[in-house]
């Protein structure tokens, strides 16, 4: 008898090749026949008029702390991602000293915008090495983890406060190179450094430290089992982001190693300047360099209240000081004096487009509630001002807790977008899920991908969109036996409505740890998620089992999954 079949799905099976009606038996944790089955099962789901895909795979998260509360990784599971590769942007929680803890906390809350609050109350730090923290999060687990570690806390591992003032010594290159070989036999899917990104202090993050040198020596170890190199360029400037893809591609051919950059968008200012990016991945790749870019599905929206510091301000100098550096009274007070406002509204003016079109999403006063839902140029004619005076009085009556949405800012451009979707050389990813809580929800990319471009618009085939997300994603990362449905792979399958399928509108929810709230998407359409061959997550009965494994690995050959304790 066989643990479970799936019955007369409509098999996507993540090759690309067109979809057939068949059953699917599940013995143990694998794939055991693909077919007409007539044999029973214990567990039986009837599929008819569903699509039966590989689970989904999302290369780009930061579900590292959410990780150590909720081993699903709510919603993502629901939404029939089954793998996530958290880590990235050089930033993991292992290895980590005792001393460094708060600084990570910090790099987290300004990078990631994850709230103090969460990981005070949240978290019980008792890991240092990589190999305790993976044993941590494998208790409960019920996704599969594919972490990266990250190059700033491996820094801080061996430089400690000098990983923030210089360059490494060959003795420290050499402890560097040791402390990643460890990490990677731990379970660590390769090394996520960033050129742009800045901590608590608005100081480069020590990742931005490092020289050539030790960017190379970390691919060397990389080299030696074949692991990943992920990297944050400085992606607003496309000469410079043109230079660092080649610089992964040197590595790439020199170490044989794949390496892949994040995002890459599209943005009306900037269509050029992203071909002038694909040409060069195009020419890289021809060399036999292995350079993948990361690009999004959905557009960019950003939600905000001055309650908290946003990175929508990070290029209004004025506005991001007060919000990362000023207590609440301190913001209500600037908003308040007549010569800070007039000089905040003064600033405001590099971003004249942008206000008018901003929508209040939500406050706590009855007597604003007229305005929910509206533009604030809208309601600043209904009030008799201007949108940022709106904007300002607005927050100081909700004290700080009015909340505004900037809905599709870019990356909307469905011609563009879909072309590079399809593009051979794009790796679908750039999700941040677990990141970014409070100014937008990544959940449902996958959804929105099968409704918007696959659905509703028909610019790309099922089962394309599903091979980009499944099979492609597992031969770029070398994730073994998953991205396929065939018979001696793990069984990891979700099962949807190919008409209903679709992310949810964006919620707010209070389920962060300390009373903390976060913007989430419910899934549409996907009826059974299927984990290591057990019901992860069903639209029925919710979440169930854990099942989940992480992805460790023996020096020079492929990492094998392993069940979660």
């Amino acid at each position: 008898m066989y643990d479970l079949i799936i019955r007369q799905g409509n098999v996507v099976d993540g090759s690309g090749l067109p979809a057939y009606t068949a059953d699917i038996a599940v013995k143990d944790n694998r794939i055991a026949r693909i077919g007409r089955i007539a044999e029973s099962a214990t567990r039986e789901i009837d599929a008819e008029g569903k699509i039966v895909a590989p689970g989904f795979i999302d290369p780009h998260t930061h579900f590292d702390a959410q990780l150590l509360w909720d081993g699903c990784a709510k919603p993502a599971l629901s939404h029939g991602v089954t793998t996530i590769v958290p880590g990235n942007c050089s930033l993991s929680l292992a290895p980590l000293k005792p001393d460094h803890r708060m600084r990570l906390v910090g790099m987290f809350n300004q990078i990631e915008e994850m709230p103090y609050k969460a990981f005070r109350e949240g978290v019980v730090w008792d890991w240092e090495t990589f190999a305790e923290y993976i044993t941590r999060i494998r208790k409960g687990l019920a996704i599969n983890v594919a972490p990266l570690v990250g190059h700033s806390v491996i820094r801080l591992w061996v430089m400690n406060d000098a990983a923030t003032e210089r360059t490494a010594t060959d003795e420290e290159l050499a402890e560097m190179q040791d402390v990643l070989r460890e990490c990677l036999d731990a379970g660590a899917a390769g090394l996520s450094t960033s050129y742009v990104d800045m901590d608590e202090t608005l100081q480069p993050v020590p990742s931005r430290y490092a020289d050539a040198r030790e960017v190379e020596a970390l691919a060397e170890v990389l080299g030696e089992y074949g692991r990943m190199l992920q990297i944050v360029p400085e992606f607003y400037d496309p000469d410079l982001t043109i230079a660092r893809l080649d610089q992964l591609a040197e590595l790439s051919i020199k170490y044989s190693i794949p390496t892949t950059f994040s995002p890459l968008f599209v943005n009306s200012d900037n269509v050029d300047a992203v071909d002038k990016v694909m040409d060069r991945v195009d020419e890289q790749f021809a060399r036999g360099a292995r350079v993948w870019p990361q690009v999004q599905t959905r557009p960019i929206d950003i939600s905000f209240s001055f309650a908290v510091p946003s990175l929508l301000f990070i290029r209004i100098p004025g506005w991001y000081r007060v919000m990362r550096f000023g207590t609440h009274e301190d913001i209500m007070n600037t908003f308040s004096d007549a010569g800070k406002r007039e000089a905040l509204i003064e600033e405001a003016k590099v971003y004249n487009d942008l206000w008018p079109i901003l929508v209040l999403r939500q406050v706590k006063t009855e007597a604003n509630q007229k305005y929910v839902g509206k533009t604030l140029g809208e309601i600043a004619k209904m009030r008799d001002t201007t949108p940022v005076e709106a904007m300002i009085d607005l927050s100081l009556e909700e004290g700080l807790d009015a909340h505004f949405l900037a809905a599709s800012m870019g990356h909307n451009n469905d011609d563009k977008v879909v072309s590079l979707l399809k593009h051979p050389r794009v790796h679908i990813g750039a999700s941040d899920g677990g990141a970014h809580i409070l100014s937008f929800s990544t959940y449902g990319d996958t959804g929105y991908l099968l409704a918007h471009f696959v659905r509703d618009l028909k610019t790309m085939r099922l089962e394309d969109a599903v091979k980009k997300v499944t099979s492609d994603t597992a031969s770029i990362w070398g994730i073994p036996e998953r991205g396929l449905l065939q018979p001696g792979y793990i069984a990891d399958i979700a099962i949807f409505d190919p008409e209903t399928i679709d992310r949810g509108v964006e919620k707010f929810v209070q389920d962060v740890p300390g009373d903390g709230s976060r913007y989430v998407r419910d899934s549409h359409g996907v009826d059974t998620v299927i984990v290591g061959g057990g019901i992860a997550w069903s639209a029925k009965e919710g979440y169930q089992e854990a099942r989940g494994a992480v992805l460790p690995g023996e020096k020079g050959s492929q990492p094998e999954l392993v069940a979660a304790e």
